[in-house]
């Protein structure tokens, strides 16, 4: 439990400090979940995604290579608890992670007329609800990119499809939610495959040069 209440901080510190370079994703779920709102392009979305796995690998090697073979255990491989079927873990995954993303759109939307607190820190709370609430069920992956560099150093890839679907369906469901039903962003149709292929109608970026200083986690189309 410790565990998870230091991520719970750690998560904050993180997207604070990298948010204004990168948008501060570092969850392939995250990333697909603004792909699907379509609030950045395939093209970014693609690489995005790759960097996440390829930057999890690396931490996950370097914590390997100087933790003792005594101690390195599975790396906190996300498994499935005993009695937990398919269906109850990839249903915990989709809704643990729903909650996170529709927490990282209200916090982060620049439409909001007044922003109260800070977004890092309530996103770190949303995590740190889901680690405790789907501890007992899988581990609470919500992040894909998580879940999968441990599975590679260990060379465990049982039932791993789960922690990529749930989170990926979750991450889908929760932008659709929020842009669609919550808060509907009204634009039209050209102006999402225009973002999706990695251009702006020319009002678009009139109306993005108009708008307040930028917050964690958003992101531009290339």
């Amino acid at each position: 439990i410790v565990a998870f209440w230091f991520r719970g901080w750690q998560l904050p510190l993180l997207i604070q400090s990298i948010g204004h370079i990168s948008g501060g994703h570092i969850n392939p779920a995250v990333t697909f979940a603004y792909l699907i709102g379509s609030q950045m392009s395939l093209f970014r979305a693609f690489f995005y995604i790759v960097a996440q796995c390829l930057g999890a690998l690396a931490g996950a090697a370097v914590l390997y290579g100087v933790t003792p073979s005594n101690m390195r255990g599975n790396l906190a491989l996300n498994t499935l608890q005993p009695g937990i079927s398919l269906g109850m873990a990839t249903t915990m995954e989709v809704f643990l992670t729903l909650q996170l993303v529709v927490c990282i759109f209200a916090v982060t939307d620049e439409r909001r007329n007044g922003r109260l607190g800070s977004a890092a820190l309530a996103i770190g709370f949303s995590v740190l609800m889901g680690h405790l609430l789907g501890l007992y069920y899988t581990g609470a992956g919500m992040n894909p990119a998580r879940s999968f560099a441990p599975a590679v150093l260990v060379r465990n890839f049982v039932n791993h499809w789960v922690y990529w679907v749930g989170p990926m369906i979750g991450g889908a469901m929760g932008a659709l939610l929020y842009d669609f039903m919550l808060f509907p962003r009204m634009r039209g149709l050209s102006e999402r495959l225009a973002t999706l292929k990695g251009t702006r109608p020319p009002e678009a970026e009139g109306q993005q040069e108009t708008r307040g200083e930028p917050i964690e986690l958003k992101t531009q189309a290339l």
